[in-house]
């Protein structure tokens, strides 16, 4: 199993779980494509490795032409390739070939940087790919149904809906602290694989 989280919120999040699960941490950096005017409303999203994700009915709504969908794209490509530098700092992102793929955010609300996610994995190869978050939209939840091998939510909401609203805290994540999460996952596998290579053998016994 990879944990896998998305930058920057679902970091904190999926460091928790990495821990918890003594699984590998990594991230897959995905970017929402916000309606021009309206950046909080995801109009699609892209990820890693060329991934597109386009909500064409959303567009249409809101007669985002192509030109205009493209500009926000050069931008948010532009952002992703930041980040990917940033975090990875010249480390391959970790293989998934055969593994079972654990997303994680810190909640969905249209769900699509999620399906952006889902994507990238089962394009680098995971056997299984599950997304999961603390809190999610009724639409995100039934979105992820068609994209994720198994969501795993605490809670669904119907209505409106924005992932703030469910935690005290929910000033930006920096990305200093992804880094030093990400470093310290590392750090801690070292350190028990370490322990586990020096452990002296203990007795087995037969029944």
């Amino acid at each position: 199993m990879v944990v896998l989280a998305l930058p920057r919120g679902g970091v904190p999040v999926g460091y928790e779980v990495a821990r918890i699960l003594n699984a590998p941490l990594d991230v897959i950096v995905v970017r929402k494509l916000g309606v021009p005017l309206r950046p909080e409303l995801a109009m699609g999203a892209i990820g890693e490795d060329g991934v597109f994700v386009v909500e064409h009915d959303t567009m249409k709504i809101y007669g985002v032409t192509d030109a205009e969908f493209e500009r926000v794209v050069v931008d948010e490509r532009e952002e992703l390739n930041r980040r990917v530098r940033t975090y990875r700092r010249g480390r391959p992102p970790i293989r998934l070939e055969e593994k079972l793929a654990l997303i994680v955010d810190d909640g969905l609300a249209t769900g699509a940087t999620a399906d952006a996610a889902c994507v990238v994995a089962r394009d680098r190869g995971a056997k299984r790919v599950i997304m999961s978050a603390p809190v999610s939209s009724h639409s995100a939840a039934k979105r992820m149904d068609d994209v994720a091998d198994q969501f795993l939510c605490l809670e669904a909401i119907g209505g409106p809906f924005a992932v703030g609203q469910w935690y005290e805290d929910f000033l930006p994540t920096t990305d200093q602290e992804v880094i030093d999460d990400l470093n310290e996952a590392i750090r801690s596998r070292q350190v028990d694989r370490s322990s586990s290579s020096t452990r002296p053998d203990e007795p087995t016994s037969c029944v």
